[in-house]
């Protein structure tokens, strides 16, 4: 009789590129993949464990996700940054949970979770070294067969204060190129994937470990060979981002004209207690070289942050009005136990961080509605993704849209259209986040 199995996965497209190799070993072990929790004799949850409001999404889904166990669900499994974080501590907190694996037990999963359901027995715990590195085989692709994430590298080695994500994933690694080209041609003629998104902790420091140097453009070569049409670049840190990369980026056909470079603060003082390696004038030289380059810029602002002052608040909305970037999203810093911020003195009352936190978003959102107001009139590549029927509108994505996160773009053509199909369309109008076109 066939088992099948539901998987929800929380947090980043990271955590997402482990879940669908998890999907890739449970199917072919002989499970069927199943998206309603109802249907599944076994429910998995690829927790992240980041920050506080992440850990307590975890959980409450762990607790949402137990109440199938009095119906279908013969086995609950919690997987991914949480379980390998606070490991036995969070089981013995939720006796729900029937397995917990860390975040490299993947290939592990198909047999404890069938031995699980056959015998019964006690709570099976699979652990890891963070810094052990099991070999991908497969993916199940659980986004639009049109893009796909590309995980170049595990771990990080940037060690900035206020993260734990070294001591939950380990030392950065990177994956062989010949690995990583192989997985993108298995992806493109599997699925037809015309749009691959490299992503990882860190993309700029690609290759070092392995190479012995930064190897980025190189495997973006590679990549930009195979049959995709757009490969779009996540995560960039500021310090590796150098003149010879933006010209690559900015002269290539294929990549899209896009980074997100995660900036986190921009004055001196604040970045040298995160621990960031780079400083306000370089932020903002970097800045204008992208902008130069025509390349747009999305990035991420953490506010209270210990010690911040009212004036180095204030430092980081005067560079938002002064850089005007594209986008951005922001954080209230979250104290996380065993990072070197947690120790730091000057921790701010929550009411202030959360203050600044919505005042920093105020100060962007007439800068970003202006970026888009600047698109009204021009012809851009959009890649179709489905129907809005309550908008009566075409669905999809410009090339400075990253799924999920920059909104999307409505449009309407007076031919048929197909999902995963890319479009001229001329900008009409902006509304909030999104661009409405029409098809040429």
């Amino acid at each position: 009789m066939s088992k099948s199995v539901g998987v929800v996965s929380l947090g980043c497209d990271k955590n997402r590129v482990d879940t669908e190799r998890m999907l890739s070993y449970l199917k072919a072990y002989g499970f069927d993949i199943t998206a309603e929790p109802a249907e599944a004799d076994v429910i998995v949850v690829n927790t992240c464990g980041f920050i506080d409001s992440a850990k307590q999404e975890g959980i409450d889904t762990v607790l949402e996700m137990a109440e199938y166990k009095s119906d279908k669900c013969k086995a609950l499994v919690v997987t991914g940054c949480l379980s390998q974080r606070y490991g036995s501590s969070l089981a013995d907190g939720l006796p729900e949970i029937d397995i917990m694996a860390g975040t490299d037990c993947y290939h592990l999963l198909p047999a404890v979770i069938d031995d699980k359901l056959a015998r019964g027995g006690d709570r099976v715990i699979l652990t890891n070294d963070i810094d052990s590195r099991h070999k991908a085989e497969g993916r199940v692709l659980t986004t639009p067969c049109h893009y796909a994430y590309l995980k170049i590298a595990e771990g990080c080695d940037n060690r900035c204060t206020y993260c734990a994500i070294p001591s939950i994933r380990g030392k950065y690694t990177s994956r062989s190129m010949d690995e990583l080209v192989d997985e993108a041609k298995a992806l493109i003629d599997e699925y037809g994937v015309r749009e691959l998104i490299v992503v990882a902790q860190d993309i700029t420091r690609y290759g070092i470990d392995l190479y012995g140097r930064a190897s980025l453009i190189d495997l973006l070569e590679r990549l930009s060979a195979l049959s995709v049409d757009w490969i779009r670049l996540l995560y960039l840190y500021p310090e590796q981002l150098d003149d010879r990369l933006i010209d690559y980026i900015a002269s290539s056909d294929k990549i899209c004209k896009y980074v997100d470079v995660p900036l986190q603060h921009v004055d001196d003082a604040v970045l040298k207690r995160m621990g960031r390696r780079v400083s306000g004038a370089q932020i903002r030289a970097l800045i204008s070289k992208l902008h130069a380059a025509g390349i747009t810029v999305r990035s991420t602002f953490i506010v209270g942050f210990p010690g911040e002052s009212e004036e180095q608040f204030n430092t980081l909305i005067d560079f938002l009005k002064e850089a005007k970037l594209d986008a951005c999203g922001f954080f209230a810093y979250s104290c996380e136990e065993g990072t070197a911020a947690a120790r730091l003195d000057l921790q701010l009352p929550e009411d202030v961080k959360q203050d600044r936190l919505r005042r920093a978003y105020a100060a962007q959102e007439e800068i970003s509605a202006s970026a888009k107001r600047d698109m009204i009139g021009k012809c851009v590549e959009v890649i179709y993704e489905g129907i809005d029927y309550d908008a009566q509108a075409f669905v999809g994505r410009t090339r400075e849209q990253t799924p999920d996160v920059d909104g999307v773009t409505y449009f309407t053509s007076d031919k048929p259209v197909d999902v995963g199909n890319i479009y001229k369309v001329v900008i009409t109008d902006t509304i909030g986040d999104d661009l409405i076109g029409e098809a040429l």
